[in-house]
C-alpha cells in the first residue's frame, strides 16, 4: 500500500510518499517534492493548483493522503492559504484524505520509530512521518 503524506506550510503542499510492504516502511522517491499555490486570491491560480494536485495523484496512483493538521487558533495557527490548500486536497474525488494531528504523528513516530531515509529532504520529514503514521494506524 502506498500513501502520500502532506505538510502544508505557507502556500506550499510539501509531499512525501511512503509504502508498506510486509510491515516494512519505505520512502518512494519522486521528482515532485512540493506543489505551490501562487497568489491564492486569483481564481485561475487556485484552479491551476487544484489541477496540479489532481494530476500528481493520478500519475502516481495515490489512493490515500494523510495531511498534518494545523492549529485553527493560537500562536501556531495556520494561515488562511493553508486551509484553502487543505480544502482543495480534500475535494479530490479519487482519493481518501485523512487529517492527522501533530500529537498523533509524534505518538506513532515514537511507537514505531520511523527511520527518516537519506532520500528525503529535511523539509519533507513531517510529510513522511504523516504518511507513515497513516500507514501504521490502519
Amino acid at each position: 500500500m502506498k500513501i502520500c503524506g502532506i505538510e502544508i506550510k505557507g502556500s506550499e503542499a510539501i509531499i512525501a510518499l511512503a509504502s508498506l510492504d510486509d510491515q516494512v516502511l519505505t520512502h518512494v522517491a519522486l521528482a515532485t517534492k512540493k506543489i505551490a499555490l501562487d497568489d491564492d486570491e486569483d481564481a485561475a491560480n487556485v484552479k491551476v493548483f487544484a489541477a496540479q494536485v489532481a494530476s500528481f495523484v493520478r500519475e502516481n496512483s495515490i489512493d490515500r493522503i494523510a495531511i498534518k493538521k494545523r492549529s485553527k487558533k493560537g500562536e501556531f495557527a495556520g494561515g488562511p492559504t493553508t486551509f484553502k490548500i487543505e480544502g482543495i486536497v480534500q475535494l479530490l474525488e479519487s482519493c481518501e484524505v485523512t487529517l492527522l494531528s501533530p500529537q498523533t504523528i509524534n505518538a506513532q513516530s515514537k511507537k514505531f520509530d520511523f527511520e527518516l531515509p537519506a532520500t528525503l529532504n529535511k523539509y519533507q520529514h513531517e510529510a513522511y512521518k504523516a504518511a507513515c503514521s497513516a500507514l501504521m494506524k490502519k
